[in-house]
């Protein structure tokens, strides 16, 4: 059995929903990854840290408006009880956020911890984002009903970069490029002809060299 001589990283994630999380955390790669020790992932329900004996953790809008905010003291109460490393980043999934790159998968690797904040009803205190925060993110440009489907695409797409969680560590290498962040080529698999629709010659020639060629050449076409 392989042994990996690093600190696990850890993926702390703050909802009011933690059952959502079940069974992401019990399937394929993912759960493998935490049996290794690889990596480590605590979810945390925010109405732990809400203080009145309702558990409240959302409240009306100053000003008025639709719906319901999201309060910023459990938000704070539970962050400042989860952050344990200096190397770790606060995120706050939002639809104004940064957009979510594959660059940004590979530098999160980096990090010892990452706690995310999900997000619901009409929205969290401004004072989150401001205040505790490292940084707001978005994984596109349109609105879910909270940020528990953001973390999941985070915690996937940055364990995969992790060295030891996928079994062929160079098929993370081989779609990695400097100068875009991430490159893909069309797979195929048989049969040769489906339906009349046939898989590229190239790839049954046993050809290596043009193989490459060709993965190349389709890769630049797929990023532009």
């Amino acid at each position: 059995m392989r042994v990996f001589l690093f600190k696990a990283m850890k993926f702390d994630v703050i909802t009011i929903f933690p059952r959502f999380f079940d069974s992401f955390l019990k399937e394929s790669l993912i759960k493998k990854a935490q049996d290794k020790g690889i990596i480590k992932i605590g979810t945390h329900n925010l109405r732990d840290w809400a203080e009145d004996k309702h558990k409240k953790v959302d409240d009306k809008p100053f000003g008025g408006g639709f719906g319901m905010v999201m309060k910023v003291e459990p938000v704070h109460r539970a962050v400042d009880a989860i952050k344990k490393s200096k190397k770790s980043k606060v995120i706050l999934f939002t639809p104004r956020g940064k957009r979510y790159t594959q660059k940004m998968a590979a530098s999160f690797t980096k990090l010892d911890q990452i706690i995310m904040i999900c997000g619901r009803y009409e929205g969290v205190d401004e004072r989150v984002a401001k205040n505790i925060a490292d940084m707001e993110l978005s994984i596109g440009e349109y609105v879910l009903m909270g940020g528990e489907i953001p973390a999941m695409i985070l915690i996937e797409s940055v364990s995969r970069l992790i060295p030891g969680v996928l079994s062929k560590e160079e098929m993370v290498k081989e779609r990695m490029t400097k100068s875009k962040g991430f490159a893909e080529y069309a797979q195929y698999t048989r049969p040769e002809v489906f339906n009349g629709w046939k898989a590229p010659k190239v790839l049954l020639s046993g050809d290596h060299k043009k193989i490459e060629e060709w993965k190349k050449r389709h890769s630049k076409e797929i990023r532009n």
